[in-house]
């Protein structure tokens, strides 16, 4: 654990937070961003994470990534770099294990389906909705709904917001996390630090869930400079790398050495940064331009890789006719839902039967969100009596 002396000045320091909206007496043992990283681990939208699709569904496979993993590898890239550039770990952490926490089953399909249901009532964003779900919707502590958590693992996972949805948390919350959006104003380093691990995680895995899956090919990633020049130098250091029974091998030491040069490449590129800026204070750093980043050659080679993914592996035909009935699914849910709220778990129901507009399909979303994917698999079945995903 790094201690408050071994941060840079533009570091957060937890005895300098903004604080919790409730507030309570400081933990003996613990920092107040490690305290946020503990409640979220124990969080029910924590666990659910192990359930929610990444890219392929929770049933195609045991050893696709899910929210739950995905999560994990964004925190431990994010502490290391971190731990180089001097900033906290620990609230790096815990933006980082709670920036999913409001995702839908079925990854994006879920969330393109969820926000076209709410299309009439504010839309819904998986961001906005990971807020919700540490503010408002975890029922843990007696005093309060939600996980009380500080305003800078707060602000760190709202990383997106609409100027209507800031403006909405502005009027609910005077100079809170919504606040920096209408201001124009960046985030934390550690938030800006969980964006750019997020992006690098999602890179590297989903070409190791595409291989896997047989939806991509090794020969495929030859036409992406950014994984091809990583798979060239493992196989002139390991020549034995390319028989048939070692491409996996060959497959994670690319990545592996992929993985290694993009975060050298972070801390080096934000160093820079830093240094030209010299922000001296962490509000010095909101009033900064982003800060965080690749240099501009890793950053061109990112996105060459960003769209190969999306070609070859997102939009492959057999990803988009699954997405494409999870997306049903969650349609379907949401009219029965809506014109049956008593089917949903009572909690829900209740808020859902006091109103018959926005406040019901915002229970309704609210309870859709936080469905695994094989509960909404089954909840599907059971009302319409309809099998779509196996």
């Amino acid at each position: 654990m790094s201690t408050d002396s071994d941060l840079e000045v533009y570091a957060c320091r937890p005895g300098a937070s903004r604080g919790r909206r409730y507030p309570e007496v400081p933990a003996p043992t613990r920092t107040e961003y490690q305290r946020d990283r503990d409640r979220i681990v124990h969080s029910t939208a924590f666990r659910r994470l192990v359930y929610k699709t990444q890219v392929f569904l929770n049933h195609e496979g045991d050893l696709f990534r899910t929210r739950l993993t995905h999560s994990l590898e964004v925190a431990q890239l994010g502490r290391s770099i971190a731990r180089s550039l001097q900033i906290n770990e620990d609230l790096v952490e815990a933006v980082s294990l709670a920036h999913d926490l409001g995702h839908t089953p079925f990854g994006h399909a879920g969330q393109d389906a969820l926000h076209a249901c709410m299309a009439d009532h504010g839309g819904f964003e998986h961001n906005l909705q990971s807020l919700r779900v540490v503010d408002t919707l975890e029922e843990r502590y007696p005093q309060y709904d939600g996980l009380n958590l500080t305003f800078e693992t707060r602000e760190g996972i709202l990383k997106h917001c609409s100027r209507t949805h800031a403006q909405q948390l502005e009027a609910a919350e005077p100079g809170g996390v919504g606040a920096r959006f209408l201001r124009r104003e960046q985030p934390s380093l550690e938030a800006q630090l969980c964006n750019l691990a997020d992006e690098i995680a999602y890179n590297a895995h989903d070409i190791d869930d595409g291989v896997r899956s047989g939806l991509i090919t090794l020969e495929q990633l030859q036409e992406v400079p950014l994984f091809d020049r990583y798979r060239a130098a493992a196989l002139a250091d390991h020549p034995d790398l390319a028989s048939p029974e070692r491409q996996r091998r060959l497959l994670y030491e690319a990545i592996r050495r992929m993985l290694s040069e993009q975060v050298y490449d972070v801390i080096s590129a934000t160093q820079a940064a830093l240094d030209q800026h010299r922000p001296h204070s962490v509000q010095a750093v909101r009033e900064s331009p982003p800060l965080v980043m690749f240099s501009d050659a890793m950053r061109a080679r990112s996105l060459e890789l960003k769209q190969f993914l999306f070609k070859n592996l997102y939009r492959h035909p057999r990803v988009t006719e699954t997405t494409a009935r999870a997306r049903e699914v969650v349609r379907d849910l949401f009219a029965a839902y809506t014109a049956a709220p008593q089917e949903m778990k009572p909690a829900f129901a209740q808020r859902a039967c006091a109103d018959d507009g926005p406040l019901r399909a915002r229970a309704v979303a609210d309870f859709i969100a936080g469905m695994t994917d094989r509960f909404a698999a089954r909840e599907h079945e059971r009302l319409t009596g309809r099998r779509l995903l196996d």
